[in-house]
Parts: C-alpha cells; sequence; structure tokens
C-alpha cells in the first residue's frame, strides 16, 4: 500500500499489484514531484503515465493540480488495479479519474493524439535499449512545445537515447539503485512547433 503524497488528494491509499510492477518508492515521488513544481511543470498539464503499474505517478500529478491523465499499463490485474486507484483519488480529490488504457506503450503511443505537457515513462527492468529508443521516438510527436518527459529505470541501465527522439536531457538524479532522467524537446524542435502554433497561444514554460 502507498499513498498520495500531497495536493488535494493527499493520504488517498493506492493499491499496488502484487507481482510485475516496480512502484516508484515514496522518496522517489517525493523528490520528483518537488522538482516538478518548481519548474511549473504541474499545475494544467496533460500528463501521459507510461508503464503505469498502480498509477501513483499521475495520480499524484492529477492530485497537485494536472488538467488530465491518462494511465497505460498492459497487464489485465494492473490496468484494474490503476482504474480503482484513479477512482479512489477522484473522490478523495474531487478531480477527473483520468483514463486507464490496457495496452502496452508502444501500441497506445502509435494512436494516441497528445499532444502531453508530463510524461512519465518507468519501464520494466527487462525492457531492452531499442524497445526504449522507439518508444520515446513515438512519444515525441505527441509533446507539447515544452513539456518535460521523465524516465525512471535501473541505474545500471544504458541512459535513455533521448537524441533519437529529438529529446534534449536537462537533468539526471539517482536514488539507490534507480535513476530518473529528464528531458525536454529540443531547440529546434520547440521552435518547429510553435510556427505552427496560432500567435496568441502562450507557452507555459
Amino acid at each position: 500500500m502507498t499513498r498520495i503524497i500531497a495536493g488535494s488528494a493527499r493520504g488517498a491509499r493506492l493499491e499496488v499489484p502484487g507481482s510485475g510492477t516496480r512502484p516508484t518508492s515514496d522518496r522517489v515521488r517525493e523528490s520528483l514531484f518537488g522538482a516538478l513544481e518548481s519548474l511549473s511543470a504541474i499545475e494544467g498539464a496533460r500528463v501521459l503515465d507510461l508503464y503505469a503499474g498502480s498509477g501513483a505517478l499521475g495520480l499524484e500529478a492529477l492530485s497537485r493540480g494536472a488538467a488530465s491523465a491518462e494511465f497505460v499499463e498492459r497487464a489485465r490485474q494492473a490496468a484494474a488495479i490503476v482504474r480503482r486507484n484513479a477512482a479512489v483519488v477522484a473522490k478523495a480529490g474531487g478531480l477527473p479519474p483520468g483514463r486507464v488504457h490496457e495496452s502496452t506503450a508502444h501500441a497506445f503511443l502509435q494512436r494516441a493524439m497528445g499532444p502531453f505537457d508530463l510524461v512519465f515513462t518507468d519501464p520494466p527492468y527487462d525492457l531492452d535499449d531499442a524497445a526504449m529508443t522507439a518508444d520515446l521516438v513515438a512519444l515525441a510527436p505527441l509533446l507539447s512545445a515544452d513539456a518535460v518527459v521523465v524516465v525512471e529505470r535501473a541505474r545500471r541501465s544504458t541512459p535513455p537515447d533521448f537524441g533519437a527522439a529529438n529529446l534534449e536531457q536537462f537533468r539526471e538524479k539517482s536514488y539507490g539503485d534507480t535513476t530518473v532522467w529528464w528531458a525536454e524537446p529540443a531547440p529546434e524542435a520547440k521552435d518547429s512547433e510553435r510556427l505552427d502554433q496560432p500567435a496568441t497561444e502562450s507557452q507555459s514554460r
């Protein structure tokens, strides 16, 4: 059992799948969300939680003011747990429940619409580097110009190949055997998207 750390649904209890997932520890979540709030990356964000597990990351973002959240989890049992957790958090905080997609991350990215402002991807340790890169490449066109992408993997893992997806890493931090990498669209990607946007549309970051 884990809990929502802060926000309108603070203290809400979340179920955790019994096997096949790796929940982000409370310590990592607290540090991660403190940093995201310092970037003003949560309030009003359209969130995507890939390899959702219990859904704790996306649900924490909703509790702290995100506008919406999409949860992607291929394991049927885990997806059912995300749905229950989303209902608990929605009730506790008077929040939108988010949408749960029982799908592989790559299949979802192939059909998703976007744009997303904040993306969490916490793949299983056995996901190989080529599959991780393919997911990032598929994700890139779905990002807003000022999006933040957070990747959590084992510390021993090869760092994500952000360059292949025209993303730029701007932060890295390790917690025990876990490392969290942060990235954003590269400057040329931001400029290209802004040229396609109406002149009156403001950027959040």
